[in-house]
């Protein structure tokens, strides 16, 4: 096991993360059974939550088989992206979702049901186990720093909460038969849900918008290699973007001709992972001054910014 350590931990992580699923996707068939026998929409609540843990498992499971993928001509970054996108879509399903039961909870409101509490407690209890089960299964695997994996949990961990609560309701039920305690339960739950998926969606909308990532201020790394590397005069055309967690920068620096082209190079290159871990950079020096409108140089450039704009 020790000669081919990432990989076998790569192993793990997809055996964990299956065994996740399947535990997932069976409680929430039956966390949906259960909600329908009893009439419990904190239950469904909770089965809608489980769906979307379900689909955010299965996403990590993808994440993990196409991360395998070598790169090839016509997609160059493998298939690291789709993942995001995947991140993307289960944050919408969680939105419809939340959506559905709150409005089922408003009319529950004005129309109550009554709940078989003794199945709901049994269903809920049930679902408590599972979703420690996978959450436990989640934390030993070392794909943390995955944004699926974190989602994963996340959901989870949501889900954990939401099965305490239709507990708690269930009792509720059982000793003072109250149901209103259902609905608003289920909007607690939903409250929850919401949360994450705003998350999710902010996060995975910004990869997918070719965003900076968060870490990295592209104007603070202008001005961090003008002060740090001597030769450097100016930093132009910074474009930062991020696939699959993986920052990746290109720019143009003006630097004074130097000694020796390529050690000056690596020695940007060499800055850039060290200080900002980007592994990936494109550098492309000039020792021309830049002079065009995007620069960002204010002397000399304005007066023929003009002529040159049109060669873009």
């Amino acid at each position: 096991m020790t000669h081919q350590h990432s990989h076998s931990e790569h192993d793990g992580n997809l055996s964990r993360l299956r065994a996740a699923f399947i535990v997932t996707a069976l409680f929430m068939l039956a966390e949906v059974a259960g909600g329908l026998f009893s009439g419990s929409l904190a239950l469904l609540a909770d089965a809608g939550h489980m769906l979307t843990d379900t689909a955010a498992l299965l996403m990590a499971l993808l994440a993990v088989q196409f991360a395998r993928r070598k790169p090839n001509a016509s997609h160059t970054f493998g298939w690291l992206r789709l993942t995001t996108l995947a991140a993307f879509v289960n944050a919408m399903a969680l939105l419809v979702i939340t959506v559905l039961i709150v409005w089922e909870a408003v009319r529950r409101f004005w129309q109550p049901q009554p709940v078989a509490s003794g199945i709901m407690l049994g269903i809920a209890i049930a679902g408590l186990l599972a979703n420690l089960l996978s959450f436990w299964l989640l934390h030993r695997g070392s794909g943390e720093s995955n944004m699926n994996v974190r989602a994963a949990a996340l959901h989870v961990l949501g889900d954990l909460l939401g099965s305490v609560g239709a507990i708690v309701a269930a009792l509720i039920i059982m000793f003072t038969g109250w149901t209103p305690i259902d609905p608003i339960l289920s909007i607690v739950v939903s409250a929850l849900v919401l949360r994450s998926a705003w998350t999710l969606m902010r996060e995975s909308l910004h990869e997918l918008l070719e965003g900076a990532p968060a870490s990295i201020d592209a104007e603070k790394l202008k001005r961090d290699l003008t002060l740090n590397i001597p030769e450097v005069r100016n930093v132009h055309h910074v474009h930062l973007w991020q696939v699959g967690e993986k920052p990746v920068v290109t720019l143009h620096v003006h630097v004074i001709p130097p000694y020796d082209h390529d050690a000056l190079l690596q020695r940007i290159h060499h800055y850039l992972h060290q200080r900002y871990q980007i592994d990936h950079a494109t550098v492309q020096m000039e020792y021309q001054a830049c002079a065009g409108e995007d620069c960002g140089l204010t002397l000399g450039a304005t007066s023929h910014a003009h002529h040159h704009h049109h060669h873009h």
